[in-house]
C-alpha cells in the first residue's frame, strides 16, 4: 500500500533533478558558441574563461554545501528544496536576460548553489520511502539527472541561443510550483517534535489510515532511531545497554561522530565511494560531451551524440534502479566499475591507435557511459541516503557532497589542460586505474545494504561483515 504515493513524491522531487541535469550540462552546447568570434555575448570567451564556465559551478557548491546541512535541519527538506528551485529561477533569469560574459560566469556560480540538491533529493527519497523500494526510488535522483542532460543537449542543439534560455527558465518555474505538492519528511517533522503532522505524512506515503497499526509501528521505529544513545565503541551496542528509562545526553553532530566508530567507518566508505566515482571520469564527458565527441569522432554530428550519450544514461539508471534491488549495492558497484575500467583501457588503445573505424570511438563511449551509470552512477548516491543515522545524516551527507564537488572541480577544472598534455587516450588510462581500484575497495570494504534498516547497517560497519 502507498506506493503510488511514494513513487509521485520521488517523481515531484526529482524533477528538480532534471532541471539540474539541464543546467549542470548547459555549458556543454555553449563552449564553441561562447568561443567563436560570432558568439552571442558581448565577447568572445578567453580559454580561462571556457574553463571556468565549466568549473564555477563546483566552487560555488563547495561553498555552499557546509551550510547545507544546517539548512536542512532548520528548514526541512521541503522549504529547502523550494530555496533550491528558486535559486535555478535566479539562475535563468540572468542568463535570459543578460549577454555579457561577466554576468554569464556569475550565473554559471549563482547555479552552484542548488548543486547541493543532489544531497537532499536521495535523502528526502529514502525517508518517504519503505526499504523494499528504497534503492530503486533512490535512484531517481540519478536517472532525472539523465534526463535533464538529455533535453540540455536537445536544447543546445536545436534551439536558438536565447529560445533555450527562456524554454529553461519556464521549465525551472514549473519545477517550484510543483514543489508545492509535496509533503514534508516524516522523519524530519518528528525531529521537530510535530508527531500529529509526522503521523499524517507517513500515513499518505504510506496509503493508510494514520491510525492503522502499520503506520504507528512504522513512526515508533523512526522515534528508537532517534534516540540512540553511544558508549566508546558503537551506537548500537550502547542501544542494547541503555537503561530506556535514563536521560540521554544530547551530543552536538561532531561529538555524536566522533563516539560512533560504525558513523565514521560509514562516512570514510561514503566518501571514497563518491572519490572513485567522479574519478572515473564521467562527469568530464558529460559536462565537455559536444567538443569531446568533436574531437573524439569528427564525421558525426557532436549535438546527436551527446544526445543519444544522454539518452543511454536514462535508460542505464532505470536499469540500475531495477538492478540495485534485484542484486544488491556491493555487487553492482564491484562488477559495473571493472567492466567500466575495461572499457576505458580499451577507448584510451583506440583513441591512441585507431585500430578500429572513428564511428568505434562512439560506441565505446556509449558503454563507458551505461557501465559507469549502472554502478558509480547509481551506488553512492544510495549508500550515502542509507548508512547514517538520523542525528548525523544531513551532516555526514553534507561532508560528503562537500568532498565530491571539490573533486569535481578538480576533475573539470584539469581535464582540458592535461588533454593538451598528455592527450585523451592517456586521460582514459588514468580513468581505468580508478575503475579498478573502485572494485578492490568495494570489495574488502563496502557492506551490503538492500533491504536493511539503519541500525543493521551501521552494525555491518562494526562486524567487517561485507559478503
Amino acid at each position: 500500500m502507498g506506493i503510488i504515493q511514494q513513487i509521485l513524491g520521488t517523481v515531484l522531487i526529482s524533477y528538480l533533478g532534471v532541471t539540474m541535469g539541464i543546467m549542470y550540462t548547459w555549458p556543454s552546447s555553449t563552449f564553441l558558441l561562447f568561443a567563436s568570434p560570432n558568439t552571442t555575448l558581448n565577447r568572445p570567451m578567453t580559454s580561462t574563461e571556457l574553463s571556468l564556465l565549466g568549473s564555477l559551478s563546483s566552487i560555488a557548491t563547495l561553498i555552499i554545501t557546509p551550510f547545507t546541512s544546517s539548512v536542512i535541519d532548520y528548514l526541512g527538506r521541503k522549504k529547502s528544496f523550494l530555496l533550491l528551485g528558486v535559486n535555478q529561477v535566479l539562475t535563468w533569469t540572468i542568463l535570459a536576460s543578460c549577454d555579457r560574459v561577466e554576468a554569464v560566469l556569475a550565473s554559471m556560480f549563482i547555479s552552484g548553489c542548488s548543486g547541493c540538491m543532489m544531497l537532499v533529493i536521495p535523502m528526502y527519497i529514502s525517508e518517504i520511502c519503505k526499504e523494499s523500494i528504497r534503492g530503486s526510488m533512490t535512484s531517481a535522483a540519478v536517472i532525472s539527472l539523465g534526463i535533464g542532460m538529455m533535453l540540455s543537449y536537445i536544447f543546445g542543439g536545436y534551439l536558438e541561443y536565447h529560445v533555450m534560455n527562456y524554454t529553461c527558465l519556464s521549465l525551472s518555474v514549473l519545477g517550484v510550483v510543483l514543489l508545492m505538492m509535496v509533503k514534508e519528511s516524516p522523519l524530519f517533522l518528528l525531529q521537530k517534535g510535530f508527531e500529529k503532522e509526522a503521523l499524517r505524512s507517513l500515513a499518505f506515503y504510506r496509503g493508510e489510515k494514520i491510525t492503522s497499526k502499520e503506520v504507528i509501528e512504522e513512526l515508533e521505529t523512526i522515534k528508537r532511531t532517534l534516540n540512540v544513545a553511544l558508549d566508546e565503541q558503537t551506537p548500537e551496542e550502547e542501544k542494547l545497554k541503555a537503561d530506556l528509562d535514563k536521560p540521554r545526553e544530547k551530543l552536538s553532530r561532531w561529538a555524536f561522530l566522533k563516539k560512533s566508530k560504525s558513523s565514521r567507518r560509514a562516512l570514510l566508505v561514503v566518501i571514497m565511494l563518491y572519490t572513485a566515482a567522479i574519478f572515473q571520469g564521467l562527469v568530464v564527458v558529460q559536462v565537455f560531451a559536444e567538443p569531446l565527441f568533436t574531437e573524439a569522432t569528427p564525421t558525426i554530428s557532436a549535438t546527436l551524440s551527446s544526445v543519444l550519450m544522454a539518452l543511454l544514461s536514462t535508460l542505464a539508471g532505470f536499469v540500475g534502479a531495477y538492478l540495485i534491488e534485484r542484486y544488491g549495492r556491493r555487487h553492482l558497484m564491484i562488477y559495473a566499475s571493472s567492466a567500466t575500467g575495461a572499457c576505458c583501457v580499451v577507448l584510451g588503445v583506440q583513441i591512441q591507435v585507431g585500430f578500429g573505424p572513428s564511428w568505434l570511438t562512439t560506441v565505446l563511449l556509449y558503454v563507458y557511459c551505461v557501465s559507469y551509470t549502472l554502478g558509480a552512477g547509481v551506488v553512492p548516491y544510495v549508500i550515502n541516503a542509507e548508512v547514517f543515522l538520523p542525528e548525523i545524516k544531513s551532516f555526514a551527507s553534507m561532508i560528503c557532497m562537500e568532498w565530491a564537488f571539490l573533486c569535481n572541480f578538480v576533475v573539470l577544472f584539469i581535464f582540458n589542460p592535461l588533454v593538451t598534455a598528455v592527450g585523451l587516450g592517456i586521460i582514459f588510462y588514468m580513468f581505468a586505474a580508478f575503475c579498478f581500484l573502485s572494485s578492490v575497495f568495494c570489495w574488502f570494504f563496502l557492506p551490503e545494504t538492500k533491504g536493511l534498516a539503519v541500525d543493521v547497517i551501521q552494525q555491518s560497519f562494526v562486524n567487517k561483515c561485507y559478503k
